[in-house]
């Protein structure tokens, strides 16, 4: 009589049997071990099946090296657009990679540090641009109408210099001494 945990065991043993057989293709048979299991290391890549992906216009979408999942992007973007809003395939794809050179910016800032770890005062020191943007923008609107204003004084000065100070021309050979 089998002991409880040797029972258990050995439904886990099959159950890792059944989930580890793969199907047997007509031309892969010599690929085949004592158990009559395809061994994965033998079969070739052309062999495997390739799963493809289509977008919207069933055009197959190729893989293009984008950096993060292109289906997360495209849920975030959902989640903070108008319900009403559509997403043209090449956004999704240019989003994808503007998140992906911001991160490599970030990181570029990061490794100018000369510590091996990165702390979070780095991270946020390194973001800071881009998380206020607004903020950043009011200041250098604020800064352009200071500007504004200081080259409207001196445009003034400049025309009460002209005025209360101009001198008469005279000719160099008029002079009399």
């Amino acid at each position: 009589m089998l002991d409880n945990n040797e029972e258990e065991y050995k439904e886990m043993d099959e159950e890792v049997n059944k989930n580890a057989t793969v199907e047997v293709k007509d031309d892969s048979i010599s690929n085949l071990s004592e158990e009559g299991v395809v061994d994965t290391d033998v079969v070739d890549e052309s062999e495997e099946d390739v799963v493809e992906e289509f977008d919207e216009d069933g055009q197959p979408i190729e893989d293009e090296g984008l950096p993060f999942a292109k289906a997360e992007v495209v849920r975030l973007m959902k989640k903070n657009l108008d319900k009403d809003k559509m997403i043209r395939e090449r956004v999704k794809v240019e989003m994808n990679k503007f998140l992906g050179e911001v991160l490599e910016r970030v990181c570029e800032q990061l490794n100018d540090y000369p510590y091996t770890t990165i702390e979070y005062e780095m991270l946020k020191e390194s973001i800071y641009p881009y998380t206020n943007i607004k903020r950043i923008n009011e200041e250098k609107f604020r800064i352009l109408k200071h500007l504004e204003a200081i080259k409207a004084d001196c445009d003034a000065l400049t025309m009460d210099v002209k005025k209360s100070l101009k001198l008469k021309d005279v000719d160099d050979s008029d002079e009399i001494f």
